[in-house]
């Protein structure tokens, strides 16, 4: 519905340790497909602006903290393909690179205290009930029309994969991915690294999205590092060699946590060899903009 073309290739990653242990490395590179609306983000919210368009809705609402590539990417994707868009963030009002391009973009900002914006449906129905032209985008995307874009990924692959990693927030990209190898009569097993601490409710929500189907997915829980947006020298260390070595940008929210995840069980013969592996780059580049004074 939206011309909206984009390059996503699957490139072979060279690193010696992969090469040491027999695992041939690969990366499905959806950060290339756009600086801002880029990896998951647009696989989220294809069709979820393709169901506001459908029912004649121009302003978007939607949610994120004030580092969010959430909210980035809806402001991007939401000048490109002509809606309003409003993005309500957490916690006190802040300034920021993130938060200017999402003004530069068009987007409205509301900041609203934590207790507020737990309730987002709340929030919504407080200020844009009367709105017929408002529609409600969950923070990060999560809903059933984004589990389709996200397993559009999977019909993309022309060679088989032994495994599948991708980074996990809210658990919509990994039930999406679950959903295409499922259609897809594939029997790749699907890995799931979440970014968050505590990350059991992932399986809740990728039940709910997935209406309680059974699911061919590993969590990797111990890689966190803290929590979300959290991180330790250990993945610090990591990224600062990791990066120069592959020539493959990397940040410690989503991206860093994946990849050193991988790295690690590698390293620890978790992997049979001669594996074919491979991760899903989901984008988000843009959030090292607020870390970057760490790698100094």
């Amino acid at each position: 519905m939206f011309d909206f073309n984009f390059y996503s290739p699957i490139e072979i990653l060279h690193h010696e340790l992969f090469e040491q242990k027999q695992c041939a490395v690969y990366v499905k590179r959806d950060d290339l497909i756009h600086p801002f609306i880029s990896g998951n983000k647009w696989r989220k919210l294809k069709y979820t602006l393709q169901r506001a368009a459908e029912l004649d809705k121009n302003h978007l609402i939607t949610f994120g903290g004030a580092w969010s590539n959430h909210l980035l990417a809806t402001a991007a994707a939401a000048a490109r393909f002509g809606f309003r868009v409003t993005g309500y963030v957490r916690g006190d009002q802040v300034e920021n690179p993130n938060l200017q391009l999402c003004r530069l973009f068009g987007m409205q900002l509301v900041f609203v205290d934590r207790a507020t914006y737990r309730d987002k449906t709340a929030l919504f129905k407080e200020n844009h009930a009367h709105d017929a032209q408002a529609f409600f985008i969950d923070e990060g995307g999560t809903a059933e029309t984004a589990l389709l874009g996200c397993a559009e990924i999977i019909t993309s692959f022309t060679e088989s994969y032994d495994h599948l990693f991708c980074a996990c927030g809210t658990g919509t990209t990994v039930a999406g991915l679950a959903m295409g190898l499922t259609q897809q009569h594939l029997q790749t097993q699907l890995h799931g690294v979440p970014v968050l601490k505590g990350a059991d409710f992932i399986w809740d929500n990728i039940h709910c999205l997935l209406a309680n189907r059974t699911v061919p997915l590993t969590l990797h829980t111990d890689y966190h590092f803290g929590g979300y947006a959290k991180t330790k020298p250990a993945l610090l260390d990591f990224i600062a060699d990791f990066v120069p070595r592959t020539g493959l940008l990397i940040e410690p929210v989503y991206t860093g946590k994946l990849f050193y995840c991988l790295t690690d069980l590698i390293a620890k013969d978790y992997f049979a060899p001669k594996s074919r592996i491979l991760l899903l780059h989901s984008g988000g580049i843009a959030g090292i903009l607020g870390q970057l004074d760490r790698f100094s």
